[in-house]
């Protein structure tokens, strides 16, 4: 090797140390990041065909920025069989047609960056559609271009796990969950390829963690086919960063590397690999992990993960009043009746939030594609809805607002599946923006809208609510200013539960940041109650924020306590 190529890599390799070394690299705009989540087929329709696209949202761009919005996420604007609502990719180095072109998504960055806005793509590294071009080689034959970017196995194992439900986290990770995704075909290649998800997503090969020698398969994850599979990876992140997008969420990011029970192939995969090489040629893209464990999603290399719906760390005791699958109430925190609890959701999110401080990010997103609306079931009421939008944006990590989420746009059931969205349709509704014909998504006859709209006379609308000072959109844009102006309620702010996790109701948290304390007390049921509160006294506190009636101090038998009214929120500085 020549003594300049010797240099160069050397210089890679002690940079690369350098990154592993000093733990985190996230950009610096993550400090005070707000994202928002556009769901682009049911966003803002241009051309009246009934479906969102790319320069409808660069004609929302001046009202994303009226909310406080920093960052935007597109679900996946690709070419795509529409199995999946995008998910399966036939090309990912181009724009499906139905949302524009390539030229129209380097526009939009163009326009949302001169607004202050950072655009960041969804990524779906672990699959394709079966359409796609290096399936279609694949399939065919050994010893072409594609032919390893897939796994072929010849026969399928035993499956002694049969008729036992598995968990997200086995569903990704196990053997049991990957024989369930073994898909019969026909091909040459054939009797089977393994999926990701539906059986229109064919698996990409990261390889297996420990290839059984038994199974000619299971290639291991240095082995060409993958190694080809990794390039290719990292031509599509930089293909898009280089038209100017700021980053990616990764899809089903822990799904890669096969029978990796504990991830450590996985994480291996990205945090000496991918996210490495990512940070040195974007050191201010950033990257978002769908993986539901933010301390394993950190540790390979991710600036933030969600905890939301899925997998063991989750919030489903705080929000979902309704069963997914069902349809029918449940119990919850964030409800009327006071019937939720805490102790499950604090044991989980503590245990994350502590493991990952200082190096990545915890976000609980106020929904998204795959899960219930906020407004879903009773929770519908627009002082409901603001007091779990004030948990959202007055807690630590990057905040996520859904699409239509600041006007409470509401879950809509028994809506007929479109596009590969089961039961998850309802939560894709298109926005409502005016009191025109389709509420100003689309001049598409309403039979051809992508999906229905919710068909209540009193809707909430961008519109209607811009008029009144109280309404649920400018509460949420005046939240997003006390979370700018006061540091302590910020992305990097401390975080302490005051009251007991076994007495839930109210919930009293404080953060705190750089000297800077705030507090910030919430009752969602339907009746006033109290706890204990030896911490401040009542001329400790200055009211900043909140929706309630009244949030006062009183000595019960020579203790300290706090009372707060129902449906109610308040944020105090302390001094």
């Amino acid at each position: 090797m020549k003594k300049a190529q010797l240099l160069a890599a050397a210089i890679l390799a002690a940079a690369m140390f350098s990154v592993q070394a000093n733990g985190s690299s996230r950009p610096g705009w993550l400090n005070d990041a707000v994202f928002y989540q556009i769901y682009p087929s049911s966003f803002q329709d241009s051309d009246g065909n009934g479906i969102g696209d790319i320069p409808g949202i660069i004609s929302r761009l001046d009202y994303i920025r009226s909310l406080g919005v920093t960052a935007i996420w597109i679900n996946p604007i690709y070419v795509s069989g529409w199995t999946d609502g995008g998910y399966d990719v036939i090309d990912f180095y181009r724009v499906d047609p139905r949302f524009g072109t390539n030229t129209d998504l380097v526009t939009l960055t163009k326009e949302a960056h001169e607004r202050g806005i950072k655009v960041v793509l969804d990524l779906v590294a672990g699959h394709s559609s079966d359409k796609c071009e290096w399936f279609l080689q694949s399939r065919e034959a050994e010893n072409l271009r594609y032919s390893d970017y897939y796994i072929w196995p010849s026969f399928k194992p035993e499956d002694d796990s049969e008729g036992k439900v598995l968990d997200y986290a086995a569903m990704v990770s196990s053997k049991a969950g990957l024989l369930r995704k073994f898909v019969p075909t026909d091909a040459p290649r054939g009797p089977y390829y393994i999926k990701n998800f539906f059986d229109t997503q064919p698996a990409l090969n990261f390889g297996f963690a420990d290839p059984d020698p038994a199974h000619p398969w299971e290639q291991a994850v240095d082995d060409p086919g993958p190694m080809a599979m990794r390039r290719e990876l990292k031509n599509i992140m930089a293909f898009w960063m280089d038209k100017g997008v700021d980053g990616f969420r990764v899809d089903m990011a822990s799904s890669l590397v096969k029978n990796d029970p504990d991830k450590a192939a996985t994480i291996a995969l990205w945090n000496e690999d991918l996210s490495v090489w990512f940070n040195l040629e974007y050191p201010e893209g950033v990257l978002i992990a769908e993986w539901f464990n933010p301390e394993e999603a950190t540790r390979a290399g991710f600036d933030l993960d969600f905890f939301c719906h899925e997998g063991t760390y989750n919030y489903s005791t705080l929000f979902f009043n309704t069963d997914r699958m069902s349809g029918k109430p449940k119990d919850c925190y964030f409800s009327l009746e006071g019937k939720g609890e805490l102790r499950t959701w604090y044991d989980l999110y503590m245990k994350q939030y502590s493991a990952v401080k200082g190096e990545g990010y915890v976000c609980m997103p106020s929904g998204n594609h795959d899960f219930t609306r906020l407004a879903a079931g009773d929770r519908t009421s627009e002082d409901q809805l603001k007091i779990a939008m004030s948990f959202f944006l007055t807690m630590p990590g990057v905040p996520f607002i859904y699409y239509g989420d600041e006007i409470g746009l509401k879950n809509i059931s028994g809506l007929p599946s479109v596009e590969g969205a089961g039961n998850r349709t309802g939560t894709r509704i298109p926005m409502l923006w005016d009191s025109t014909e389709n509420a100003g998504f689309s001049t598409a006859p309403k039979d051809r809208l992508y999906i229905p709209q919710d068909p209540d006379p009193g809707r909430r609308t961008v519109e209607s609510q811009e008029k009144n000072e109280t309404s649920l959109l400018n509460y949420v844009r005046a939240l997003l200013t006390l979370r700018r102006n006061h540091p302590a309620l910020g992305n990097n702010g401390d975080w302490k539960l005051l009251s007991d996790p076994d007495k839930p109701y109210p919930m009293i948290y404080e953060r705190e940041y750089e000297g800077e304390k705030c507090l910030v007390v919430l009752n969602p049921t339907s009746k006033t109650v109290n706890a204990p509160f030896p911490y401040y006294k009542s001329e400790d506190l200055s009211v900043i924020g909140g929706s309630y009636n009244s949030c006062t101090i009183k000595k019960i038998r020579r203790v300290d306590t706090m009372f707060i009214s129902p449906v109610s929120v308040v944020i105090y500085k302390v001094k």
